[in-house]
């Protein structure tokens, strides 16, 4: 009787405690923006976290991509406004550069 008891108490103790570390992850989590203006990524250097997000936005009037160096990723081609966003789960330097003007260039540094 006694197991059962802590059974019941125990369960809906380690659920709550378990989604809170779940959203406590989540929550750490941030969403880094770089603009691309005047044919450059602004800033050109960002540094973040493993698990943050980059949402690139094209402010140009021209179509522009988002390409890695080492080919981890490549957006669309991106239209004035449009948003391309990713996600960095491993930590490293990883260079980028517009695909249809190779001249512009950034880093992201993930720690």
């Amino acid at each position: 009787m006694t197991f059962r008891l802590l059974r019941v108490l125990l369960i809906p103790i380690i659920f709550t405690a378990l989604a809170t570390l779940a959203g406590s992850t989540a929550a750490l989590a941030k969403d880094v923006t770089v603009t691309i203006s005047n044919f450059a990524f602004g800033p050109a250097e960002v540094t973040i976290s493993v698990g943050d997000t980059v949402t690139f936005v094209n402010g140009d009037d021209t179509i522009h991509s988002v390409v890695a160096d080492d080919g981890s990723f490549h957006s669309d081609g991106l239209d004035t406004n449009d948003k391309f966003t990713m996600t960095f789960t491993k930590a490293g330097k990883i260079a980028y550069h517009c695909g249809l003007h190779p001249f512009m260039k950034g880093d992201i540094v993930v720690q």
